[in-house]
């Protein structure tokens, strides 16, 4: 569709109700001469010129119902009622009920002074038309959508994306995939904090911060006691002041477990190892509160939780490890947040030359039939078996500068299986396939980084 568009270049909104259209099995077929037509590339004819103003709007390509009606109409002389009986009659391809229709439309044509002949070529669009032909008022409502859409994207970025982010709040797959649209875009996802971050994504300053309810294991309830203790109380300080303020049911071990992997508390200038060692700690300091709540005794110093020992001191092998958060940021967020896996191997990628994936995409069919080599982290695996009985993979790949799909034969994938892994980075070598305006690399040899 992009491309389409680009070489349509629309400047009136007539040109994307007829895009939206066109874009659809059969009808897409029009499109090239669609865009010729309009450009003067090709010349615009009419088997009469009572269809003129009937297809004007359109080039002379029929494309939507009330075209088809509104001929029927005008060379049949049929009444809106009566064509629109004939629009359902093709549609149904009754043949008893068409045959009538078409000695009545050729009928009707003679009557109004149009050559026999022409009215059976006129007939003869109608059939096919039938076919793909759409509801205009419904292609106008996609079409205003487009147009609303496109104008807020552009002019109002941050705020755009972060609505679509909202909606698609609960698809971790669509997410990550409107993460990457916004980077393009030089906007900041910044990750989720516990004295920042709101129940939904929200727009700040010139970056979005990701929400709370975007973290997988973590529920509406207790975002909204988090938020609202924090609004009420201020900031929370540091670990002890938050399990002292939020006392809720839905603070337990897996939500707890899941904010501090994505780095909820990192403003705490706790480390996420050490509070995951600590995390039984935790809970039962959280359970000691809710016992002095439950209690009407008052101990003989009072309740001072804040005295409570509640983390012990870093243990070797508690701190995380850069690929361990990662890895728990693509499990809970669906995505990178703090970092990529390839950063850390951004010398050793020297050797290797690999080609951005950016640059592929940018390049577009110009890059066509390219032998190449790239390299990056390995998000997603999809497997099939061919007709043949052979494995084929469809693998996501990312770099620091996008994602394409790379697609493994069984021939490739027996070389070296055991590399094509989630979270895997690898160097691919292979050739770079543009179809209908998506691309794919087809991977011919590949290694583990």
């Amino acid at each position: 569709m992009r491309r389409y568009l680009k070489d349509l270049k629309p400047n009136e909104f007539e040109d994307i109700i007829a895009m939206v259209a066109l874009y659809r099995p059969g009808p897409i077929e029009l499109i090239p001469s669609f865009v010729n037509r309009k450009h003067g590339k090709e010349k615009v004819t009419y088997l009469h010129p009572k269809l003129e103003p009937i297809l004007e709007s359109t080039y002379g390509i029929g494309i939507y119902q009330e075209q088809m009606m509104k001929i029927a109409q005008e060379i049949g002389g049929f009444t809106l009622a009566e064509a629109d009986t004939l629009r359902k009659a093709i549609g149904k391809k009754i043949k008893s009920l068409l045959d009538a229709q078409k000695e009545k439309f050729i009928e009707g044509g003679v009557k109004n002074g149009i050559d026999k002949k022409i009215a059976e070529e006129v007939w003869g669009l109608f059939p096919p038309f039938a076919r793909y032909g759409f509801n205009k008022s419904h292609a106008a409502c996609y079409a205003l959508i487009a147009y609303r859409t496109a104008y807020l994207k552009t002019y109002w970025p941050i705020e755009f994306m972060t609505a679509l982010l909202n909606s698609d709040s609960g698809d971790t797959d669509r997410i990550a995939f409107l993460m990457s649209e916004a980077q393009k875009k030089e906007i900041k996802i910044l990750p989720p904090d516990v004295n920042s971050s709101f129940a939904n994504f929200a727009p700040e300053e010139k970056n979005i911060r990701f929400g709370l309810l975007a973290i997988k294991n973590v529920g509406a309830a207790i975002v909204e006691a988090i938020i609202e203790e924090r609004q009420r109380g201020g900031p929370y300080q540091n670990m002890t002041d938050f399990l002292t303020r939020v006392r809720h049911k839905d603070l337990n071990k897996k939500s707890l477990d899941s904010m501090i992997k994505v780095g909820v508390f990192d403003s705490f200038g706790m480390d996420r190892g050490v509070l995951l060692a600590n995390l039984d700690n935790i809970l039962a300091f959280c359970q000691n509160i809710k016992k002095s709540q439950n209690s009407s005794q008052t101990g003989l110093f009072g309740n001072n939780y804040h005295s409570v020992a509640l983390f012990e001191k870093n243990k070797e092998g508690q701190i995380a490890l850069p690929k361990d958060k990662l890895a728990w940021e693509r499990e809970l967020l669906g995505l990178y947040v703090s970092g990529h896996p390839l950063s850390a191997y951004l010398e050793k990628l020297k050797k290797f030359n690999p080609t951005p994936i950016k640059k592929i995409l940018a390049e577009k069919e110009g890059s066509n039939g390219d032998t190449t080599q790239i390299t990056g982290v390995i998000s997603n695996i999809h497997r099939i078996v061919s007709k043949l009985g052979q494995q084929i993979l469809f693998v996501m790949v990312e770099d620091l500068s996008g994602s394409i799909e790379i697609i493994v034969f069984s021939d490739t994938l027996a070389k070296n299986p055991a590399i094509w892994r989630d979270n895997n980075i690898i160097v691919a070598n292979g050739k770079v396939s543009w179809r209908n305006g998506e691309p794919k690399f087809i991977c011919q040899q590949a290694i583990e980084l």
